[in-house]
């Protein structure tokens, strides 16, 4: 009796292991994956919300295996790293083959999820997950070296998920919304690289080899300008005659205010607080965050929905 409950509680301990490996956390960033439905009010309407869901799950899956391909790269640097040490293969608790099996079996995941959809735009959607898997398997071995271009290619991920979640649907995604999309990721990659330059000003370890392309200064001014043009893009999206026609009212302007709040907070806790760290860990602990967000959400559905 004693050696089935050791043996099961290893099996439970191996499979957290393998769960912190695929990262679901950050699997809040694929919801960026419904904006096309939510921007078009048929977030609520099961033809568009079931299949963007699957899509949802793919794309999970195949950022998961490029989590896992990123640990195996990196393992080395890891372990030399003080929190990224604690990483599953980097601390020994997932072995190197098991990772690989890990990768392979969300890869081919993503991509079994697909025909689920019953997308007219099928095709397509194979393109964009194999574009985005193969864009960042090439971030992880050498893109990611390079100040300015890693950034960039994060927030590229990003709009090839809005774009994949308006093809599914057979929805046409705004300039609007890809610029938006683009300048917010750029945003929050380069609050990110603020924490990275902050550990290697303080312990002199590189962890990543493009961080000598940025300082402090470069950081600071680069996300508020980025911030400005964002917010000026938001507030003329909202205001835009073809947004005011295909959502039916002339009000989305008042959510800028929650963008505004948003924006600010991030750029005190990096400047001020110095804790910009991860979006996702921002997202997930930070209340006033939280706050900005769910009423970003709460006064656009509002507006457009009731």
């Amino acid at each position: 009796m004693f050696c089935h409950v050791l043996t099961y509680s290893y099996l439970c301990l191996g499979m957290i292991h393998y769960i912190q490996l695929i990262r679901p956390l950050q699997w809040l960033k694929n919801f960026f994956v419904f904006a096309p439905i939510f921007f078009s009010n048929k977030l609520l309407e099961a033809e568009s919300f079931w299949p963007t869901l699957i899509l949802f799950a793919s794309f999970c899956l195949i950022s998961s295996s490029i989590y896992c391909f990123n640990d195996l790269r990196d393992v080395e640097a890891d372990r030399q790293h003080p929190k990224k040490c604690k990483r599953p293969i980097a601390s020994g608790a997932v072995s190197v083959k098991g990772g690989y099996a890990m990768m392979l079996v969300c890869t081919i995941g993503a991509f079994l999820l697909i025909p689920f959809a019953n997308s007219v735009n099928t095709p397509y959607l194979y393109i964009i997950v194999a574009a985005y898997w193969l864009m960042n398997i090439a971030y992880c071995i050498k893109l990611k070296q390079f100040a300015i271009l890693d950034v960039a290619i994060i927030a590229v991920g990003f709009v090839m998920r809005v774009l994949i979640g308006g093809l599914t649907t057979d929805i046409w995604v705004s300039h609007w919304l890809v610029m938006l999309t683009f300048l917010v990721t750029l945003f929050l990659a380069f609050t990110k690289r603020n924490d990275d330059f902050r550990l290697y000003e303080q312990t002199g370890t590189k962890p990543r080899v493009s961080i000598t392309g940025y300082n402090k200064t470069f950081i600071n001014e680069a996300t508020a300008i980025i911030a400005s043009v964002t917010m000026v893009c938001y507030i003329m999206y909202t205001m835009s005659p073809e947004v005011i026609e295909r959502m039916g009212t002339r009000y989305v302007y008042l959510t800028s205010g929650w963008v505004l709040a948003g924006l600010l907070r991030y750029l005190q806790n990096m400047i001020v607080f110095g804790l910009s760290g991860s979006p996702t860990k921002s997202i997930v602990k930070d209340h006033f965050v939280q706050f900005c967000i769910l009423g970003w959400i709460a006064s656009f559905f509002a507006i457009i929905y009731l």
